[in-house]
């Protein structure tokens, strides 16, 4: 198998619910990413073989293959056949684990993996409508095997199973803000943020072009108080653990990575930002839904021999605080070296962006630190978690 490494990485700011990014298309928000990196890269986008992006709500202005859409819309080239896969809050971060099996097995030299959500305007729940009646996603067959719970439930359950207060949670949502607001404000995130120039919401049915407004920040950041977030209520159980501060911001946003056997960017005169050591899509509990990051880590640790304190940074998707607080406790992650500059409950959660926008976080992270090796892994709905170790070059 060839050597895959990281040639560029981007994403734009992720902004909140009805917020800057609400009044885009997702297929031109998705191109302006694809285009972007393409740019920032300075490789001439006929070298790249497959176009492979994630999406969860393929419905709507996200349907019919949104990743392909959104590549030709970006005027690029239409040779490069596009996939767009499905793995829940994991499609992108699956959708790079994919392109990076194409490049490794030499299918192609060089692939595009990226990702989009627009979840202001087509939001969670869509792609099961109520009018016409479809049909439900599960079946009593399926109840035979598993209680069907809601990501909700899961992370519920998750601090129940791991001793994890509301007191705890609250904490963990305030150190994400804090983190992600000192990152903003050291300019942490500068290498990697593709501003977006997007139309401004219309004031009535006059017809009159509004304009425009770049967004150039992630909108879900916010100062808080532990006092503060003690007065919120839960969002799954009456007594529950998890409040809006300390669960993942729905949000819009788009992501997009580059990748390329190490010998074709040697041949291109390319300085590449990291390489792929290994990467997984694995089966976790399907009622608790959200340990995967747990199972994906150490099936990653087993197949590379390394171990946890090999791994300089994590990026552990943010879902919700217990998903984080369980993974520190049974991998024995140092607390510090996870989400140093903020996740999912600050930066916010575009469902179908959130993988590529993690593995862009962690390559400019490593550079920026100069660190050696970075872990990524996300929970999924379903009982999934998606996993990629990264090594910087």
């Amino acid at each position: 198998m060839s050597e895959v490494v990281v040639v560029q990485a981007v994403r734009t700011p992720f902004g909140k619910r009805n917020g800057g990014l609400s009044t885009m298309h997702s297929v031109e928000l998705l191109a302006h990413a694809q285009r972007a990196l393409i740019d920032r890269s300075g490789v001439d986008p006929a070298e790249v073989g497959q176009v492979v992006g994630g999406c969860v709500g393929q419905v709507g202005m996200q349907s019919n293959n949104v990743t392909r859409i959104a590549w030709l819309t970006a005027g690029l080239p239409l040779e490069a056949a596009a996939t767009t896969v499905d793995s829940q809050c994991g499609s992108s971060q699956q959708a790079t684990n994919l392109a990076y099996a194409l490049v490794a097995a030499g299918v192609v030299d060089s692939a595009v993996a990226c990702g989009v959500e627009i979840m202001s305007r087509v939001p969670m729940g869509a792609t099961v409508p109520k009018d016409p009646f479809v049909g439900k996603p599960v079946t009593r067959e399926y109840w035979k095997h598993y209680e069907w719970t809601s990501q909700f439930e899961g992370a519920e359950r998750i601090a129940d199973k791991w001793g994890i207060t509301r007191e705890q949670a609250d904490a963990f949502g305030k150190q994400s803000q804090d983190r992600a607001l000192a990152a903003w404000a050291e300019g942490r995130f500068d290498s990697q943020i593709v501003p977006v120039e997007a139309p401004l919401p219309k004031s009535g049915d006059d017809g009159d072009d509004p304009g425009t407004q770049t967004v150039t920040r992630d909108e879900g950041l916010r100062e808080t108080t532990l006092e503060k977030l003690a007065g919120l209520k839960p969002v799954a159980r009456e007594n529950g653990v998890h409040t809006a501060g300390s669960s993942s911001q729905i949000s819009d946003g788009a992501s997009a990575v580059l990748l390329m056997t190490a010998d074709r960017a040697e041949k291109l005169g390319l300085r590449p930002l990291a390489r792929i050591v290994d990467s997984c899509l694995v089966g976790s509990d399907p009622v608790l839904m959200l340990t995967g990051p747990i199972e994906a880590t150490r099936h990653l640790l087993g197949r590379t021999g390394l171990g946890i304190e090999d791994i300089d940074l994590f990026e552990v998707n943010e879902a919700f605080a217990s998903v984080v607080l369980a993974f520190q406790q049974e991998c024995g992650a140092d607390p510090a070296r996870v989400n140093p500059n903020g996740g999912a409950v600050a930066l916010g959660h575009p469902l179908g962006a959130t993988g590529s926008g993690l593995l862009t976080k962690a390559v400019h992270e490593l550079h920026r630190t100069n660190a050696t090796r970075a872990l990524v892994t996300m929970c999924c709905g379903g009982g999934l978690g998606t996993g990629t170790i990264l090594e910087r070059i």
